[in-house]
């Protein structure tokens, strides 16, 4: 499954180049992360006791990114191991009905306890339907 989110691109988020700042594109996977999960796992979370962190996160540049691109981050679950998980992301713009590349890059998120300060084992809820929407790809 791709879940697809739309960015609104802000003026703040260009450069001295006209295009979007670098460091903006992680935003956007922030952005397109939060949304997958609450649509995905579908209840609420109380982040005080439990959550998730993120461990790592990458990224390629492909194309620049100008204040009037329509974008979309499209988010996909990769793999889950005990305690965490990898999700894939690219950031697209449509030209003539179709998708341009414009960046890709993935993130590793840790679930992780703030009670116990440490990490925890995936609940088994969110690992069933995050392995279930990776198999619709």
């Amino acid at each position: 499954m791709t879940h697809i989110t739309p960015i609104q691109i802000r003026f703040k988020d260009i450069d001295a180049l006209g295009h979007v700042n670098n460091a903006n594109h992680f935003t956007y996977f922030e952005t397109a992360r939060i949304k997958f999960f609450n649509d995905l796992i579908g209840e609420e979370i109380d982040w005080r006791k439990a959550g998730m962190i993120l461990a790592s996160t990458s990224i390629n540049y492909r194309k620049p990114i100008l204040i009037t691109d329509e974008i979309f981050v499209l988010t996909e679950f990769v793999k889950a191991g005990r305690t965490s998980f990898e999700l894939a992301y690219r950031i697209v713009k449509k030209i003539n009905e179709k998708e341009v590349l414009l960046a890709d890059g993935t993130s590793v998120m840790v679930c992780f306890s703030y009670e116990m300060k440490k990490a925890v084992e995936i609940p088994e809820n969110w690992k069933k339907k995050m392995e279930t929407a990776g198999r619709k790809q």
